[in-house]
């Protein structure tokens, strides 16, 4: 197997446009990705979470999320879906995917045939990222 990462996709007001859906299908078809688990959460206004079944993102008549049928592995438990609604403000709902990294399995089995092993890993944040950007860009400058 390939890594396994998550990642918890907030919506302001609850308005998913299904504008990456067809990004998503695609890695999913380019065998980049699989989708393991993909749920969809809603906070209301009182704090409580919902549980939200979406069929037609885009309102278009086409069952958007029939490619992801299935996609309930049993890894994603309630103690994470509070966690996952911990993050999201009220009002807003959210995605939360839980993936495996296709791409990496035939290199992680490769280094674990000669012996070597995971030690760390970790993720970048986006903005920290833009950020040191910004500073080398600047002292460069």
């Amino acid at each position: 197997m390939g890594p396994i990462d998550y990642v918890v996709i907030e919506f302001p007001g609850s308005r998913m446009t299904g504008e990456g859906l067809p990004l998503l299908v695609d890695l999913v078809d380019r065998g980049i990705i699989r989708i393991i688990d993909l749920t969809f959460l809603k906070k209301e206004l009182d704090g409580s979470v919902v549980a939200l079944e979406i069929a037609d993102m885009t309102g278009d008549g086409e069952l958007d999320l029939a490619v992801f049928e299935g996609a309930a592995s049993g890894l994603l438990g309630a103690d994470d879906l509070d966690e996952a609604s911990a993050a999201l403000q009220p009002g807003n709902s959210a995605g939360v995917i839980v993936y495996e990294n296709l791409w990496a399995a035939p290199f992680a089995a490769a280094l674990r045939r000669g012996g070597a092993q995971l030690v760390a890993s970790g993720r970048i944040p986006l903005q920290d990222l833009a950020a040191a950007l910004d500073t080398l860009e600047s002292d460069a400058g």
